[in-house]
C-alpha cells in the first residue's frame, strides 16, 4: 500500500514508525514531515489544511490510504475530502470532530448520553461569565470552547486567576476559539488517558497513558502540551476500563450515531478518577502528543492493520496483542518553552543513539539544515524507550537523554514518578 499521514509532529514521527514496520506499507509519505520522519519517510510539502488539495496529491501520487494526525486538518473537514474523492481515509469527518473542536458540544453530548462529568456553563459575554465564577468560586476551570492547540484550558485555583482567564479569552488571545467560554466544576482525582478506536459501530480499547502537563519537575510551572508520558496508566485498572467504556464511551458514540454523524477514529477521552470512578474531562478525535508516541511503542506493526480495520468499518474483527510491558516518552524542549524561544539551534549526539523496538527518539520539532538536526519548535523531542517495569523504561529513556548535546533545550527528571 501506499500511505500518506498528515501532520509534522512527534505524534506523526510515532505512527510513521509503527506504520513502516509493517509488510503491507509499500511507500510511505509525511506531510510536511520533520528532520527525523525524513529518515524513515518521503516528506512532501502540502497545504494540510486544504481537503481538497490533500485528495488531488493523493490521488497523483497513488496513495490508498490517508491518516490525519492533528486535530485543526480534522475540524476542517479534510477527511470528508478524501473519503468523497473515494481513497480511504483514518479520521472522523467534521461534524464528529466536533467533540474536540467545540467543548460545548461535547458537553451536549454528555449530556444526552448521561455520562458522567463536571458541571458546567457556558458563555460568549464576559461580564455574565465573571458572575458566574463570583458566585461558584475557587478552584473552578474555565475552557475557550473552540481549538486552541492545547492551551485554552486554565485550571484556576484563585478567582482572580479565572477573571483574568476570561479577559484574556474575551479579549482574544485564542483568537475564534475564546469567542465562546466553558466554566465547569473542578473536579480532582487522577487524570488519564484512555484511548479507543471506534469505526462508527464497533469500539475497540487500544491503551492508556499518562502525561506530564506542567513544564518543571514536581508538577511545578505553567501548563504545556506535554512533557512527558508513560503507558499503561496505572490508575486505569479494568475495572475503570469497564466503567469508562460502559459510561463514558460506548453511550457516546451512540448519540453520534443517533444524530447521522457516526464516529469514526480514535477517541482520546481525558478522564478524571477518583475512588475508582473515571469522570470525562474532554474528547480529543487524535491521538495525544506524547501518549502517542508511548502507544506506538508498544503496539509497533500491528498499528496500521488497526486503522486500516477502523476505516473500513472492520473493528469488529481486530484484536489488540498487548506486551506486558512498559513504556515512557521525555520531552526535550526549548529552553522558554511554553513562552517565548529561540529557533535554529543545533541538536547533536542523536546519530549515536539506538534505533529499535524499545529505544527511539521522536522529533517532534527539527528540521535538516546543512546536514544538521536543529530545533524549529518548542517541544522538538520525544525520547521514548520500553522496558519489562516502567523503571527499565524510565532508566532507558533518560539514559538517551544523557547522550543528546543541546545547551538550548531542556527536559523534566521525574517523568513516570506517579506510576513510580
Amino acid at each position: 500500500m501506499n500511505i500518506l499521514i498528515l501532520g509534522g509532529g512527534g505524534r506523526e514521527h510515532a505512527l510513521a514508525w509503527a506504520i513502516k514496520q509493517n509488510p503491507k506499507c509499500d511507500r510511505l509519505i509525511v506531510a510536511p514531515g520533520n528532520a527525523g520522519i525524513a529518515e524513515i519517510a518521503e516528506c512532501a510539502s502540502l497545504d494540510i489544511m486544504d481537503g481538497a488539495a490533500v485528495a488531488v496529491f493523493a490521488e497523483e501520487n497513488t496513495v490508498d490510504f490517508v491518516v490525519v494526525g492533528p486535530e485543526a486538518p480534522l475540524a476542517e473537514g479534510v477527511a470528508d475530502a478524501v473519503r468523497a474523492a473515494g481513497i480511504l481515509c483514518f479520521g472522523p469527518s467534521v461534524e464528529a470532530a466536533k467533540l474536540e473542536a467545540s467543548k460545548s458540544f461535547t458537553k451536549e453530548i454528555c449530556d444526552a448520553a448521561k455520562a458522567p462529568t463536571a458541571a458546567y456553563a457556558r458563555f460568549t459575554d464576559a461580564e455574565a461569565a465573571k458572575a458566574y465564577i463570583h458566585k461558584e468560586g475557587a478552584p473552578i476551570v474555565v475552557k475557550a470552547d473552540g481549538l486552541a492547540a492545547g492551551k485554552g484550558v486554565i485550571v484556576a485555583m484563585e478567582e482572580a486567576n479565572a477573571l483574568d482567564a476570561i479577559d484574556d479569552m474575551f479579549g482574544g488571545e485564542f483568537g475564534e476559539a475564546g469567542a465562546e467560554v466553558v466554566i465547569e466544576e473542578f473536579m480532582d482525582g487522577e487524570e488519564a488517558s484512555f484511548f479507543v478506536l471506534c469505526d462508527g459501530k464497533t469500539a475497540l480499547p487500544i491503551g492508556t497513558a499518562q502525561d506530564h502537563k506542567r513544564a518543571y519537575d514536581g508538577d511545578e510551572g505553567p501548563n504545556t502540551g506535554g512533557m512527558g508520558a508513560y503507558s499503561p496508566a496505572p490508575v486505569m485498572n479494568d475495572a475503570v476500563v469497564a466503567k469508562a467504556m460502559d459510561e463514558i464511551i460506548l453511550p457516546s458514540i451512540a448519540e453520534m450515531t443517533r444524530r447521522g454523524t457516526p464516529f469514526q477514529g480514535i477517541l482520546f477521552a481525558g478522564l478524571m478518577i477518583k475512588d475508582g470512578q473515571p469522570r470525562l474531562v474532554e474528547y480529543n478525535v487524535r491521538f495525544g502528543d506524547p501518549e502517542c508516541q508511548v502507544l506506538m511503542m508498544r503496539l509497533g506493526a500491528q498499528m496500521l492493520d488497526l486503522l486500516l480495520a477502523c476505516a473500513e468499518g472492520r473493528l469488529n474483527e481486530a484484536r489488540v496483542n498487548w506486551a506486558d510491558d512498559h513504556a515512557l516518552s521525555v520531552v526535550m524542549a526549548a529552553k522558554g518553552y511554553p513562552g517565548a524561544y529561540e529557533k535554529g539551534s543545533v541538536i547533536s549526539g542523536l546519530g549515536c543513539l539506538p534505533e529499535t523496538s524499545s529505544e527511539m527518539v521522536f522529533h517532534a520539532g527539527t528540521s535538516e539544515r546543512d546536514g544538521k538536526t536543529v530545533a524549529t519548535g518548542g517541544r522538538v523531542l520525544n525520547v521514548t524507550a520500553r522496558g519489562a517495569s516502567l523503571s527499565e523504561a524510565r532508566d532507558r529513556a533518560y539514559a538517551m537523554v544523557e547522550q543528546i548535546n543541546w545547551p538550548e533545550g531542556f527536559c523534566r527528571s521525574d517523568i513516570g514518578w506517579r506510576g513510580l
